[in-house]
């Protein structure tokens, strides 16, 4: 089934920030407006987990893509001529040149078609070590390249048991609401990898408990 969402849900959604209005694009305005990247790419944030389902239950504020740091130039460039602001420092937003690599400290962008119009994506930055994925927050926690995505209908997807581990450092209601709608939907090795994570970056999480009860146990990564 692909990710096509209904006339019910598919309602646009505008946000006013201090840096101009949002109106993010769906995964599949995003894949046609990335089509020339030489570099993988991936959709994250509650777009992911909905794609997981194949169901929305909310709107949304904006639209997450990601992408390894070492391929964020090429990435950025495939957005041409496109309009990209990095936050450097948090915070913050100035202009990013498409010759210009991303510094360490900063880690993700906001993208739109050009001055005056909303911003579209928010083009996020992971890292690597090797052929691995390493979690930004906790560089402890690691796992193989070619198993942090899936795909569906030729869109790349970051796999739910991470996107979860991403938000379990703010626990917003959203972020509770997303984790006790995927955690039943996981299969056992998703559910222990979260519970292994957990254990290294929170071992107080109070997901933890609720990953137990679903058969996820804690252990080495």
């Amino acid at each position: 089934m692909g990710y096509a969402p209904s006339m019910e849900t598919s309602r646009r959604r505008r946000i006013d920030t201090p840096w101009g209005p949002w109106e993010p694009l769906d995964p599949s305005e995003a894949a046609v407006a990335l089509r020339g990247a030489s570099r993988p790419w991936w959709v994250a944030g509650g777009f992911a987990l909905e794609a997981f389902v194949d169901r929305r239950w909310r709107d949304h504020d904006d639209l997450d893509i990601a992408c390894l740091r070492d391929d964020a130039l090429a990435v950025r460039r495939a957005l041409a001529p496109w309009e990209a602001h990095v936050a450097d420092p948090p915070g913050t937003l100035r202009p990013w040149p498409f010759d210009e690599p991303l510094p360490s400290r900063a880690h993700d962008a906001w993208v739109r078609e050009g001055p005056g119009t909303p911003w579209r994506l928010q083009m996020m930055v992971d890292e690597r070590a090797g052929e691995d994925w390493v979690f930004r927050r906790d560089a402890r926690v690691r796992r193989p390249l070619a198993t942090i995505t899936w795909a569906r209908d030729g869109i790349a997807f970051l796999a739910p048991e991470i996107q979860l581990l991403y938000k379990a450092n703010q626990r917003r209601p959203k972020d509770e609401d997303d984790f006790y709608r995927i955690v039943p939907l996981l299969d056992g090795a998703q559910r222990r990898w979260l519970a292994r994570a957990l254990a290294i970056v929170d071992p107080s999480h109070p997901w933890n408990l609720a990953l137990s009860r679903h058969g996820g146990s804690p252990g080495g990564l």
